[in-house]
């Protein structure tokens, strides 16, 4: 056990013999597979940013969020490290989050528009949001090794989603090329050659068994994509409720 009383896991061995999304999600937290990202991540957590001076960090991987009955998948990027690596939840507690979450309140796919904290009352309806790396990495830039040491947290999380998702949002370039390895690997036959990123990509994914996949691209909510109006508000909200309807995910009209 590590100090905070999750399982100290070395790395992401045995991960298919996960019963369920919270027993994922508890494995998931106390994972210790890639050392540069242990050691960023809990460097943050000691040293804090001032603004942040009187909060006790998570410090930990960040699993997903939301219903274990999702339909639509949100898969991101990684922990930002004053975010979600400091309140434990997927795109909290920085701006990027602020606009997705205030984006799917305005679609109808949360219970409110802010996400402060892991114990702000916040619920999804019918979409989690996930990420290719569970770490806060130095920069912002997860290496290609840490993404795929990763991945099998990932893949875990789609064929525990399977029975229910049916359709998933990608956002930014790096999440595309992480997440498709895994809906392949998960099930779904991904294109040959792949299907290159892009803002409104649409794509297919067919299931040999059960049913298909709708995968949409869209940019990354970073501060640096929605400062310059790369990507706008009304460019988010377009894509998030071509998703969600397309997963069959409860939108507001």
């Amino acid at each position: 056990m590590d100090p905070s009383g999750l399982p100290d896991s070395s790395a992401p061995s045995g991960v298919h013999d996960v019963p369920s999304l919270s027993a994922l999600d508890r494995r998931i937290a106390g994972c210790r597979a890639c050392p540069r990202l242990v050691d960023w991540r809990e460097e943050v957590a000691r040293t804090k940013r001032a603004a942040f001076a009187d909060w006790t960090y998570w410090g930990r991987p960040v699993p997903g969020f939301g219903p274990p009955d999702a339909r639509l998948l949100i898969v991101g990027l990684a922990p930002a490290a004053h975010g979600g690596n400091r309140t434990g939840r997927m795109f909290t507690g920085d701006r990027s989050g602020d606009v997705l979450y205030e984006a799917l309140y305005d679609v109808g796919l949360a219970s409110q528009p802010t996400s402060a904290h892991a114990e702000d009352g916040l619920e999804l309806y019918g979409v989690r949001v996930t990420s290719p790396v569970h770490c806060a990495p130095p920069a912002n830039r997860p290496t290609p090794a840490e993404r795929d040491t990763c991945r099998p947290w990932l893949l875990q999380e789609l064929r525990l989603l399977r029975p229910t998702v049916r359709a998933a949002l990608v956002l930014g370039a790096f999440g595309w090329q992480a997440a498709l390895p895994a809906f392949a690997e998960a099930g779904w036959t991904v294109p040959r050659p792949r299907p290159a990123f892009a803002h409104g990509t649409r794509v297919t994914l067919p299931a040999p068994e059960g049913d298909d996949l709708h995968l949409f691209g869209c940019f990354h909510v970073s501060q640096r994509n929605t400062f310059t109006g790369k990507l706008t508000p009304a460019m988010l909200r377009e894509v998030l409720r071509t998703a969600a309807e397309a997963a069959g995910a409860p939108t507001r009209k």
